[in-house]
């Protein structure tokens, strides 16, 4: 197994160059939505991974599928990369331009298409954000679940197969993506899937299109699963004596088989960190955060029982958190804690990893991974959707300074390594993209990488959809 590429360096692709051709062509069409200034491409050419900038030569913005499907069919002609983008938000390498190209801006496409209130579904264009979407259908008593921190764009999280802290419940993108409208590698517009709940009609597209992180196509309309608004919602936060003891709480919650929404874990050093910057006055130790959806009696017997588990490992301090205001209060200190860890250690980039195993190995995977970023003397921090496996550990390292990042990477491969020997993934939520390249055959094997590839051919036979992303061609 490789380990991933340090930031310094990427992967040394030739860029191809947009012809004279198609710039003018995309003008005219296009006006002043389409530009080539360079700080607008190398905004396009940034996100939330370690790597350095690699922008794109233009940036075209759509507000329409036929518009992307005219900038796909161009770029086609002309063997262009084409690379979509949302709001930046990725942590792998997503969206980094490594073969020059063209990035299709899909942010201005956010017309929520059509709400099925009766059927629990609505159609979105690829730009509208989560927030967006649950500030648009709340009057139907409705909300779409799926919440990875950051306030994605519904294309981008449809694009990494993306979860977060209520995937314990309400599943990924994966089981909420119903059906899709693509433009193809050729700028073709195809549709897979419907709005029936289930179907047995040919190859199941909607779900190969989902996770393929803009290799095989650009979404521009998605069609999702919506569920009620639940009757009474409850969080609260329990404190444990370690960060083993808090994870062994879990895994009894879930095999005792308690319907509990939302359960995250934060380190010592993430309560620290969220403390400094939203000023929450947390006991700083280890933490569960969790949430209960039901009826108000439901909720109740979900707490009680929490409750009296996490009591059997050490858990105390249990409070409530019951009105809208607290319940947010908390939340938002929780998806800002990426953020928060990097402002505890002024002049640092993150070097964020995320892996997800069985629920009944997570406990020995944390322990493990724990020890070795001690042993390392990197400050780090842990925070994780515990309730379905998943935990992100982030090693924290000085701008520049080459020995750290070899140790987080080091550090990183380590721990990736041990899910994959603990049957499970290099990545539960935040995709290959560029960083987890080298982990992709490890956990799969060459046979189905060799699939992967035919797939990629078959449907992208000049190999410009997002190029250089997933695996090497």
């Amino acid at each position: 197994m490789n380990a991933p590429l340090p930031n310094e360096v990427l992967p040394a692709y030739e860029r191809r160059a947009a012809p004279r051709a198609m710039l003018e062509a995309l003008r005219e069409r296009f006006g002043d939505r389409c530009s080539t200034a360079a700080a607008l491409c190398e905004q396009h050419g940034r996100d939330e991974s370690p790597y350095p900038v690699t922008p794109p030569e233009v940036v075209v913005f759509c507000d329409s599928t036929d518009e992307v499907a005219f900038v796909v069919a161009q770029a086609s002609a002309h063997g262009v990369p084409v690379i979509p983008f949302g709001v930046g938000s990725s942590l792998e390498g997503q969206l980094l331009a490594v073969q020059g190209g063209v990035s299709v801006d899909l942010s201005r496409m956010t017309r929520v298409v059509h709400v099925n209130a009766e059927d629990l579904t609505v159609t979105v264009e690829a730009g509208v954000t989560r927030e967006q979407l649950n500030r648009e259908i709340r009057d139907t008593g409705l909300f779409f679940p799926i919440d990875p921190g950051a306030n994605a764009t519904i294309g981008g999280m449809a694009a990494t197969r993306a979860s977060g802290t209520n995937a314990v419940r309400y599943g990924t993108m994966r089981e909420n993506v119903l059906a899709l409208t693509v433009v193809t590698a050729a700028g073709e517009v195809i549709r897979s899937g419907s709005r029936a709940k289930k179907s047995s009609a040919g190859y199941d597209l909607t779900r190969l299109f989902v996770g393929s992180e803009g290799t095989l196509g650009v979404m521009t309309e998605i069609t999702l699963k919506l569920y009620p608004l639940p009757e009474a919602v409850s969080a609260a936060i329990c404190h444990f004596p370690g960060v083993d003891a808090a994870v062994r709480a879990t895994i009894q919650v879930i095999q005792m088989g308690v319907p509990i929404a939302r359960c995250e874990l934060l380190d010592t050093n993430a309560v620290r960190a969220v403390n400094a910057q939203s000023r929450l006055g947390l006991r700083e130790s280890p933490m569960l955060l969790m949430e209960f959806h039901g009826s108000p009696a439901s909720v109740q017997e979900q707490a009680e029982t929490v409750q009296a588990i996490a009591a059997e490992f050490g858990g105390e301090g249990f409070e409530w958190a019951s009105t809208p205001e607290e319940r947010t209060r908390l939340w938002t200190a929780r998806h800002k804690a990426y953020f928060a860890g990097m402002q505890m250690n002024p002049g640092c980039r993150s070097v964020t990893t995320d892996t997800c195993v069985p629920i009944s190995r997570l406990a020995e995977i944390i322990e493990a991974s724990v020890a070795d970023a001690d042993a390392s003397g990197l400050p780090y921090y842990i925070v994780g959707h515990v309730g379905d496996g998943n935990f992100h550990l982030a090693y924290l390292v000085k701008e520049g300074d080459a020995g750290q990042r070899a140790t987080a990477e080091r550090l990183s491969m380590q721990m990736v390594q041990r899910a994959i020997a603990l049957e499970g993934t290099c990545t539960g939520e935040h995709g290959i993209g560029l960083h987890k390249m080298g982990f992709l055959e490890g956990e799969t094997g060459a046979g189905a990488i060799a699939a992967m590839r035919a797939i990629k051919r078959a449907l992208d036979p000049g190999n410009i959809m997002n190029p250089g992303k997933i695996f090497a061609l």
